[in-house]
């Protein structure tokens, strides 16, 4: 039987389950702040511009800028459909009250658990990319030598029980970790961001690469499905930014906060990774060579920041790429328990099930 969501039902009174027991409603509590830490950490962009765009190079060739501008274009329709329903429903179940109150309670459903299922899948495999970088992070600074094959699944057992232990607590002082924790690491980007770009234009750059708007332009010879599966990539970086929404019974203005804090992360995410990208790619050579070694590197800004500024950077971005998925990991979870709870709340059957 399909559950019936109930979208201003958000309002963190007690409610009644199904059959007249009791549910004890979310705390409100939560600034715009928290709203927008939770997005930008689901959202993961500093790990996202180190990894995701050497898949659109595969594809479309230079004009990586180009896609994730797209990309952010569509992204952009998405919030404001998210930004127009957290105007009217505020509900910790996110896409399952929206497109339960829209479309119907059984595709509701369906949209709901197709969220938790994205959640969670992101969480496992955020985990791991922890696991990873974080293993050649030890690895690179000489504090584990030759570490095993198996020396990143310690880390991620580690990263999930802080994860559990975190996500347990108060959402206000999860959303402060992910906040701070991101925040730290997207200013440490847009600093070595910044500097390629001085040296670009300043004509001083490694391999004599030079400032050019090219990157813009697709490579002749790039099919239009090229690019736009280069798009489809772009997309991928986006995705968590709508998670703001599974705090809609704990914000204190949520038909205000939500909205805004949904709006402007998208925002942030256009701007970001349309410039961050276009600086990438002309930090590597807008030429053949240069987009098959943007294409091979294993860590953009790392091997940038090693490039144009120094060895150490790199290892420091290495380092805060961890704490970014480990950021990302948590946000999954803190949004994946809102929606569970919210379709768990709903539930017509036995009291145990609910």
């Amino acid at each position: 039987m399909a559950a019936t969501p109930s979208p201003t039902a958000g309002s963190g009174d007690p409610g009644q389950a199904a059959e007249g027991y009791p549910v004890f409603g979310l705390k409100r509590g939560l600034s715009i702040w928290a709203a927008v830490g939770l997005s930008v950490a689901l959202m993961a962009p500093s790990m996202a511009a180190n990894i995701n765009p050497q898949a659109s190079a595969t594809t479309a060739g230079r004009a990586v800028p180009l896609t994730f501008l797209i990309a952010a274009v569509g992204v952009l329709l998405v919030a404001y459909s998210f930004v127009r329903l957290t105007q009217y429903f505020h509900h910790a179940g996110s896409a399952y009250a929206f497109v339960g109150a829209t479309l119907g309670p059984r595709t509701g459903v369906v949209a709901g658990w197709g969220l938790v299922g994205t959640y969670l899948f992101y969480a496992v495999v955020t985990a791991s990319a922890a696991g990873i970088f974080g293993t050649a992070f030890l690895q690179a600074v000489g504090i584990w030598h030759n570490p095993p094959t198996w020396a990143p699944f310690i880390l991620v057992a580690v990263a999930l029980i802080l994860v559990l232990f975190l996500a347990v607590m108060p959402a206000r002082r999860g959303t402060s970790v992910l906040l701070t924790v991101e925040g730290v690491t997207v200013a440490l980007i847009l600093i070595v961001t910044a500097v390629v770009l001085v040296r670009l234009l300043a004509g001083n750059a490694p391999q004599h690469h030079t400032f050019t708007w090219s990157v813009f332009q697709v490579t002749p010879g790039t099919s239009f499905s090229g690019l736009f599966l280069g798009v489809v990539f772009g997309f991928l970086s986006f995705a968590g930014f709508e998670a703001a929404a599974t705090l809609g019974e704990e914000a204190n203005r949520p038909t205000r906060d939500i909205p805004r804090a949904i709006l402007g992360v998208a925002i942030f995410g256009g701007v970001y990774f349309t410039i961050v990208t276009a600086v990438e790619m002309m930090g590597f050579g807008a030429g053949t060579k240069g987009v098959a070694n943007f294409a091979a590197s294993p860590s953009l800004l790392g091997d940038l920041g090693s490039s144009y500024v120094g060895h150490w950077v790199g290892d420091v971005i290495t380092l805060g790429t961890t704490f970014s998925a480990f950021g990302c990991c948590l946000a999954c979870v803190v949004g994946a328990s809102r929606l569970i709870y919210a379709l768990s709340r709903d539930t017509a059957g036995p009291r145990g099930l609910g």
